[in-house]
């Protein structure tokens, strides 16, 4: 039987050749091919990685923006449906489980379970009764302000959100409730 010889040719791909009394031949990247394609593929991941949690900032600055929107209906609804008491005061007064029993004043089921919590996609929000009158000893809240601020500025949102009972949603840029401009809408 012959000798195995092994030698690499210096070009791209450096083939290697095993002779045998077969003449067989072994196929694969050379370590430096692999090297390379790895520092590619984490150059790639270190660009990606900072797209993908502002895009998840901006995501959250959306929902935020749409739960102030749909607060704003719930109340209005709420205020025509039990116009005695005006305005609701608490997220869970616009919400409420429909096995728990027919809608009330304490409990509309207007408003989604999720949001009823206070908290969702990274933005805590809550609402302010103003404006309180006493009617036949009922408490009519005839204004409200409802607020929604990052459960961590600079990270799952940078902006908080006001809207009151006219319905325009202002921002503050600072991610608080000072919400002083307004959305464009």
């Amino acid at each position: 039987m012959r000798n195995a010889f092994l030698f690499c040719r210096g070009r791209r791909g450096a083939e290697r050749r095993m002779l045998t009394g077969k003449g067989s031949r072994q196929n694969g990247f050379t370590l430096m091919e692999l090297l390379i394609v790895m520092a590619i593929i984490a150059i790639l991941m270190l660009i990606a990685i900072p797209t993908v949690g502002s895009l998840k900032k901006k995501a959250n600055d959306l929902s935020a923006q749409q739960s102030v929107r749909a607060i704003h209906e719930a109340e209005i609804q709420y205020q025509s449906t039990y116009p005695s008491n005006g305005f609701a005061c608490t997220l869970p007064a616009l919400g409420g489980e429909p096995s728990a029993g027919a809608p009330s004043a304490a409990g509309a089921q207007i408003l989604q379970g999720d949001l009823t919590s206070g908290f969702k996609s990274g933005y805590i929000f809550a609402i302010t009764c103003k404006d309180k009158v006493t009617v036949n000893s009922v408490d009519r809240y005839n204004s409200y302000l409802v607020t929604a601020v990052p459960q961590t500025v600079n990270k799952t949102g940078d902006r908080g959100f006001c809207s009151d009972e006219g319905g325009m949603i202002k921002f503050d840029p600072a991610g608080g409730t000072n919400c002083t401009q307004s959305l464009g809408q």
